[in-house]
């Protein structure tokens, strides 16, 4: 009996080698791939994005973030924070004050990234109706 599930379109270009070739030297043209992917994929995680734009007016409390950005859980936001804090791109200062109060703010790093993130939020904001059409148009070609 003949199956959908047979493998197809195998022939497949060679992927760029990332890892060390026979000669142990890692491909010069790729050497920077895997940092670069790290950095990226913090960037672009959609909760980092969000946590910096809204940091880039200035520092907020924990919980001010959290009510700003709809959606995310408290250890989601505490993960990206610890994340972009790890990264150098935000700041965590503990005011000896009772009950403790802490402040995230963007560093200069940040506060270089904010720019780029937020030209992209622009954009996507500037572009969601016709990325939806878009994306009723291949879905409806592609149900059938």
């Amino acid at each position: 009996m003949d199956t959908l599930l047979k493998p197809a379109h195998t022939d497949l270009p060679a992927s760029p080698r990332l890892e060390p070739g026979p000669d142990h030297r890692p491909d010069p043209n790729h050497a920077d791939c895997r940092g670069v992917a790290s950095v990226l994929s913090r960037v672009g995680d959609k909760w980092s994005v969000f946590v910096i734009m809204m940091l880039s007016d200035g520092p907020k409390r924990f919980n001010e973030l959290k009510r700003m950005i709809n959606g995310i859980s408290q250890r989601m936001l505490t993960l990206t924070l610890r994340g972009l804090e790890r990264d150098g791109l935000v700041t965590r200062t503990i005011f000896p004050t009772i009950p403790p109060r802490v402040d995230y703010e963007l560093t200069d790093l940040g506060h270089g990234l904010s720019r780029p993130v937020e030209a992209l939020g622009k954009w996507a904001k500037d572009h969601l109706d016709q990325i939806e059409a878009a994306r009723t148009k291949f879905d409806q070609r592609n149900d059938g």
